[in-house]
């Protein structure tokens, strides 16, 4: 055994605090796992008095200056829980270009801003890890820039957001409308009292940033990932994609493939979609969350868990802990980032998908030719059409509905831009009365 490392954690809430008592019940094995001990060097948090719940710590330990913490010549490893672009990123910053290894879950961060955290790394040699930052305790960020570093991944498809992923589910399992779905998730615990980050997409995406910037060797923002969350979906959407033997999940997609001139770029995107019910992801419910991973020498991969709260994620953070402990006694670094590809990002217009079109139309002749000459002339070829039945159309006929007649429209894949740019002719025609709903299709149905 060599002289304790010492940890300066920053921040104490729900996984904080679980990150301390782990470190407390477990310590002989991880001491036994690094080669020596751990020792909380300090605790940064926004208010010093405050009841901690009997956290076994000192209550010397916590300060509510982090940046002073950081800064301390006896501070080996930082760990990151705070969130936030500021003043988590001046810390880390400093903390890196001081040589101090760091562990961080802060997704949101390494998604605007990650090349200032590696390029800090980099200059001083530091280790910086974040496996925290995206699926809780799912082991997936390390098996992307370790374990499949000998291959090429095309493409990544997931579901990220617990909370989405329940309410879609009950939405799926129930009948149940949008806001019926978020109350439940809500009085549950698994959305927060402002649940726009996650039912708008905007935790997804930055999620979708990181495993794209991993996966493709390219540094991707959250800037760069086209966004849309769940609060348009309804029950009838959900009924719809029962009808064609599929469920709706809020995906994150990372694909790799040539754009419209042949060079090899990349995709990223967030929104819902259907899928059909023998996808590996269909059956991914309640609040889990699960990763699919397409590579050309290791074929697929499924990688699936929990991907929140205080104690997985905390596992994740104490198993970069470990690493990164074992990396400092070492004197050796694992290179946090690779971006040599640089690979440009494709505007979502280039991205090829499928629509699920649902229409009210005129009930007279000649609608449906005139529906498919506006396909046609976006070179979009439809898949199949077929008229929605009542409990498809939200449980009242048509006629109930003051509408004539109500077509679903699936689409063959096209150019994004192609299926909304047709959307959008439809919209104009006079024989449609609304377009009720547009949900992309993925997955093969």
């Amino acid at each position: 055994m060599t002289r304790p490392l010492r940890l300066a954690l920053l921040g104490c809430g729900t996984v904080g605090a679980e990150v301390v008592r782990l470190l407390h019940e477990q310590a002989a094995d991880l001491a036994a796992r690094i080669g020596a001990p751990l020792e909380i060097a300090g605790i940064a948090v926004r208010r010093q008095g405050r009841d901690r719940g009997g956290l076994p710590v000192d209550p010397e330990v916590f300060t509510t200056d982090a940046l002073g913490l950081v800064k301390r010549d006896d501070v080996d490893v930082v760990v990151e829980m705070v969130g936030g672009i500021e003043p988590a990123r001046t810390w880390l910053v400093e903390a890196l270009r001081a040589g101090k290894s760091v562990v961080t879950a802060n997704k949101a961060l390494l998604a605007e801003d990650g090349g200032t955290l590696h390029d800090a790394a980099a200059e001083s040699g530091a280790d910086l890890y974040y496996e925290a930052s995206v699926a809780g305790a799912i082991p997936l960020l390390r098996p992307l820039r370790e374990s499949l570093q000998g291959d090429t991944i095309t493409r990544v498809t997931g579901i990220v957001n617990g909370t989405t992923n329940f309410i879609l589910s009950a939405m799926d399992a129930t009948g149940a409308g949008f806001a019926e779905a978020l109350d439940e998730a809500t009085e549950l615990g698994y959305a927060e009292a402002d649940p726009t980050a996650d039912v708008e997409g905007f935790d997804a995406a930055a999620k979708a940033a990181i495993l794209a910037s991993l996966a493709f060797h390219t540094r991707v923002s959250a800037a760069d990932v086209y966004r849309e969350g769940i609060t348009e979906v309804t029950a009838a959407d959900v009924a719809s994609a029962k009808a064609m033997g599929c469920t709706i999940k809020l995906l994150c997609i990372a694909s790799r493939g040539p754009d419209s001139t042949g060079a090899e770029s990349i995709s990223v995107r967030v929104y819902p979609a259907m899928i059909p019910r023998s996808h590996p992801l269909a059956s991914v419910g309640d609040a889990f969350n699960a990763v699919f991973v397409e590579a050309a020498a290791a074929g697929q991969l499924m990688f699936y868990g929990r991907g929140a709260g205080g104690s997985p994620t905390a596992s994740a953070v104490l198993g970069d802990v470990v690493a990164v402990s074992r990396n400092r006694l070492a004197g050796v670094r694992t290179p946090s980032e690779s971006s040599y590809a640089a690979l440009p990002i494709r505007p979502m217009g280039e991205a090829v998908t499928r629509y699920h079109i649902s229409l009210d139309v005129a009930d007279r002749a000649g609608v449906l030719a005139t529906v498919a000459g506006v396909f046609a002339r976006h070179e979009v070829s439809i898949a199949t059409v077929r008229q929605a039945s009542a409990s498809s159309a939200g449980g009242t006929s048509p006629a109930a509905r003051g509408v004539d007649a109500i077509l679903v429209i699936v689409t063959h894949a096209a150019p994004d831009a192609a299926l909304a740019a047709t959307v959008e002719e439809l919209r104009q025609l006079d024989i449609v009365r609304s377009i009720a709903s547009v949900l992309r299709v993925e997955g093969g149905v």
